[in-house]
């Protein structure tokens, strides 16, 4: 094979040390301080390294990659599964001569990285969410002490977290024990059509212990929220970076019915990014999704070249590992922005006034509800791919309109085979 690249290295990273390999065999360790890594670029410099292959390991390569690219070396972050040696031979010093090689002979792929503000607005929503499963786990240490002293609310709110649930946690904790003024607090809705189990609910066996564990759990929840309330500043602040001024006005959004962000104008931002193409369209994606996929994958999606290398890239193409007569899916990983559609997916399953939820539901009565999610994520996938890059407008046609495709196509199929038989096709009055 033909070397494709003279000045090539490859970096093994670790927690502890980096080993950088450089053609012929010879390698160098380094430590991981910043001192270090000053020492490490000197030392390519030093040997006329101008492009470099490192794997994508945890968050140690975050530093690095970023000192490697302000020094003017060209930085390729790659997938640990493209370096996988023989077993039983694996060392440090082996790996980083191994990515040298493959690197050398363009035998590896690079890595999407995000940066500049993009980085920037990925970091705040991931933080966010990192924030929405501690709430989410403080949620349930309240319902769990509220149970423990047998008061059956969450059984009967549907959201411990709502505006009711927390104004009768707040009093109980501020020492109010009459059930009568527990249920006052109530929304008037509740109170119209729950009023006897709530006040059933609320007869509990009050402890210094659940009262203690049920103070501490509301307490976490309360400094989580103001987190992410901090994490939704951020997030507009960079948004109005990106757009260098006011959003566009934006049409009648779809409702965001969890965990919305206090975002002024969400829509019209992410509009203003797009250039007026509307992911609001597509079934299932609301402006809050819309946020999370381009903080996962940029408002440039021409860098993948056609909708098969975007859905491959998310992990979502129905790819295989075949070997004799064993049939095996390949491990194509879940990046995050592949789980976000997913997640879209799952809940277009559910839906019965969709198009696309009766196609994810014959799949399911097919192959069941992991390939039924899986295909509809990719079906999902591809359509943003479309209208991000090519502009292709969408309109969710519904159910019915859906109904009448497919019984058309059984229709075609049904006089392909009778024309197949030689028999003919009568329908009945």
């Amino acid at each position: 094979m033909e070397k494709l690249r003279q000045n090539a290295a490859g970096i093994d990273i670790g927690s502890t040390k980096v080993f950088v390999g450089l053609e012929g065999g010879q390698v160098q360790s380094f430590g991981t301080f910043t001192s270090d890594f000053t020492q490490l670029i000197a030392f390519l410099k030093e040997n006329q390294i101008v492009t470099v292959a490192m794997e994508a390991t945890g968050v140690y390569w975050v530093v690095l990659y970023d000192m490697l690219k302000d020094s003017g070396l060209d930085v390729w972050l790659v997938d640990g599964r493209q370096t996988k040696q023989v077993p039983g031979r694996k060392t440090d010093v082996k790996d980083c001569s191994w990515i040298q090689q493959l690197h050398s002979y363009g035998l590896l792929n690079r890595c999407f990285v995000a940066e500049g503000l993009l980085k920037e607005l990925r970091s705040y929503q991931r933080l966010r969410e990192d924030h929405l499963r501690s709430c989410a786990m403080h949620i349930n240490h309240m319902q769990k002490a509220l149970i423990e002293m047998n008061i059956r609310l969450p059984e009967v709110l549907s959201q411990l977290q709502g505006k009711s649930g927390m104004a009768i946690i707040e009093a109980i904790l501020a020492g109010e024990r009459n059930n009568q003024v527990l249920l006052s607090l109530c929304h008037q809705s509740i109170r119209k059509t729950k009023s006897e189990r709530i006040l059933k609910s609320l007869e509990g066996h009050y402890t210094e212990a659940g009262l203690f564990a049920l103070k501490q759990a509301y307490n976490a929840f309360q400094f989580y929220k103001k987190q992410i309330e901090e994490c939704d500043l951020r997030l507009e602040q960079v948004l109005s970076k990106i757009n260098q001024g006011e959003p566009t006005e934006s049409s009648p959004r779809k409702d965001i019915r969890h965990n919305r962000p206090d975002i002024e104008n969400l829509g019209g931002h992410l509009l203003k990014i797009f250039e007026g193409r509307d992911a609001n369209l597509l079934p299932g994606i609301t402006d809050y999704s819309w946020l999370r996929i381009l903080s996962e994958v940029g408002e440039d999606l021409s860098r993948w070249p056609t909708e098969k290398h975007f859905t491959s890239w998310l992990g979502l193409s129905p790819g295989q590992h075949n070997s004799g007569k064993r049939r095996r899916n390949a491990n194509k990983g879940k990046p995050k922005a592949g789980q976000i559609f997913r997640q879209i997916a799952q809940s277009l399953l559910m839906s019965k006034k969709i198009a696309w939820g009766s196609f994810a539901r014959r799949i399911k009565s097919r192959k069941g509800p992991g390939v039924a999610i899986k295909a509809t994520a990719r079906k999902l996938a591809a359509q943003y791919w479309r209208l991000m890059v090519k502009g292709t407008s969408f309109v969710e046609k519904g159910v019915e309109k859906y109904q009448e495709q497919i019984l058309i196509q059984k229709q075609k199929s049904l006089q392909r085979l009778a024309h197949e038989l030689k028999m003919q096709v009568v329908p009945t009055s």
